[in-house]
């Protein structure tokens, strides 16, 4: 029998969903992505340090980068023994990771089968989806 995963995705978690043999598992990974938020009264954003100008949004998006790259190794770990992987959930994450599974020239990339757009979804909703898209 395959090992078949479904991935629901978003920047904050991920929440896999195996069925092996007819049982299923359910994994979360929550990210550690920082989301920044700025006020009203923050100012300029950016600081001087002498006559060199710190650019602190470069810096925040270099580190949003790594913790984003660090969030999806995650994820392909525990989903590396599957057969037949399915994505799917808001926003551009799951595209993200779509692109690092493919990025991996093995024979991983070939197991995805598909990637969707989804809404918020409660672990039951995610379970229901990843076994219809299964045919469980």
């Amino acid at each position: 029998m395959k090992k078949q995963t479904g991935i629901w995705i978003d920047s904050k978690k991920a929440i896999i969903v195996t069925l092996n043999d007819g049982k299923e598992s359910i994994t979360e990974i929550q990210s550690d992505l920082e989301n920044r938020v700025y006020h009203d009264k923050e100012g300029d954003k950016g600081s001087f340090l002498g006559n060199q100008h710190i650019d602190s949004q470069k810096t925040f998006d270099e580190r949003k980068k790594n913790q984003t790259n660090s969030y999806l190794k995650d994820i392909i770990s525990n989903v590396h023994e599957s057969d037949e992987l399915y994505i799917f959930g808001p926003a551009e994450t799951k595209t993200k990771l779509q692109h690092k599974i493919n990025a991996e020239k093995s024979a991983f990339s070939s197991k995805l089968k598909s990637v969707e757009a989804a809404d918020s979804m409660t672990s039951n909703q995610i379970v229901a989806k990843v076994k219809k898209f299964y045919n469980h």
